[in-house]
């Protein structure tokens, strides 16, 4: 599931001649060969050969995993800019893209000082890239979906009053790496009570409760992809109130959806979901983006938010996330990932939405 080719069609479009790829997202987006420090590898894509070059460590991986380019083994006397400067040197390297999103500038100063070349800002050639995703990419985001899903219905039938946010959270992530996760998309948030009213709220020692709402966003990693997915449910009973603001959310869910497609502005889904939000009378307690793109990375582009202008690319997988959230009281966000198509969107998220409620 390397990215080479594409890579190399890039660099013919771009007028260069190499890439220096030092991010870890971007590594293995390239070579599909996971190096997990920031500094443990630096992959260099030329017009004639592929590169990654790394240390001892992970020298007998790469010899089995590693397909499509050159593995070069560091020794630890030497720098990894020794070695791209003889990579540039036999490749006839003279003009070379670079991730100015991911570099220091110590870094580019060293690389652009040590190697003779003319060097390019190429970030967004990822960017490109990584929006649109394919077969294998897609294949890996909706095994990492299912994981997720089960392991939260696993979760769902344990719940009980007494138990602590930290201990659902910790049960959750137990049960994704049982299920075959590799790790955790992010650290999963679970909200209880007052506490669900932040969207981004971390994991307390707050024991839920008979009456309250509890938010889970969560995700796990399968083959270098992530999941997302959030879910609220109530804890014994819902008030009038409570039940009104989780219906209007999932509306406004379910019409985002309907809205999404391949070549749709995205602010234009967003904006679709918030209006049944405003016409609910809870237009201000909506405050961040109906979604975001996701792959490698738990963020990435384009997105489904108030500032997104341009159209949709095909195949891109984006969360479908609004919410609602009422300060010191309490929230509701639902969130499902899908895939965009000349016609719609594929929903890969399998869990059930109607209002769950657990028994006390």
């Amino acid at each position: 599931m390397n990215h080479f080719s594409s890579i190399r069609e890039q660099l013919e479009k771009r007028g260069l001649d190499a890439l220096l790829i030092n991010s870890e997202a971007n590594r293995f987006y390239a070579s599909a060969f996971h190096t997990t420090g920031a500094d443990d590898a630096l992959v260099i894509v030329t017009r004639k050969d592929s590169y990654l070059i790394t240390d001892s460590r992970y020298t007998e991986a790469a010899q089995v995993q590693l397909k499509d380019a050159r593995l070069v083994v560091r020794a630890n006397a030497e720098s990894y800019l020794d070695y791209a400067a003889k990579v540039f040197a036999e490749d006839g390297v003279k003009k070379a893209g670079f991730e100015d999103a991911a570099l220091t500038v110590k870094e580019f100063n060293c690389y652009q000082t040590g190697l003779p070349c003319e060097f390019v800002p190429a970030s967004e050639l990822f960017l490109e890239l990584r929006q649109s995703k394919d077969e294998d990419e897609i294949c890996s985001m909706k095994a990492a979906q299912k994981i997720a899903d089960k392991a939260l219905m696993q979760l769902l039938d344990e719940l009980k009053p007494g138990m602590t946010e930290l201990e659902i959270s910790a049960r959750l992530q137990y049960l994704m790496l049982l299920g075959g996760a590799e790790r955790m998309s992010f650290d999963p948030i679970v909200a209880s009570g007052p506490n669900s009213s932040m969207p981004h709220a971390v994991p307390t020692d707050r024991k839920i409760q008979d009456g309250d709402f509890l938010t889970i966003d969560f995700g796990c990693v399968y083959q270098g992809y992530c999941s997302d997915t959030t879910r609220t449910v109530a804890i014994g009973h819902v008030t009038e109130e409570m039940r009104t603001v989780y219906n209007t959310v999932l509306e406004a869910q379910l019409a985002g959806i309907a809205r999404a497609k391949t070549g749709v502005i995205g602010k234009e889904v967003h904006e679709t979901a918030h209006n049944v939000i405003r016409a609910a009378g809870y237009g201000d307690y909506f405050g961040h983006g109906f979604g975001h793109s996701l792959g490698l990375e738990i963020h990435e582009a384009p997105n489904f938010n108030a500032r997104n202008e341009k159209p949709m690319p095909d195949r891109a997988v984006v969360s479908a996330e609004p919410g609602i959230y009422l300060p010191g009281k309490f929230g509701v966000r639902i969130e499902d990932v899908v895939i965009l198509c000349e016609d719609g969107c594929e929903d890969i998220t399998a869990l059930p939405k109607e209002l769950c409620i657990i028994p006390v």
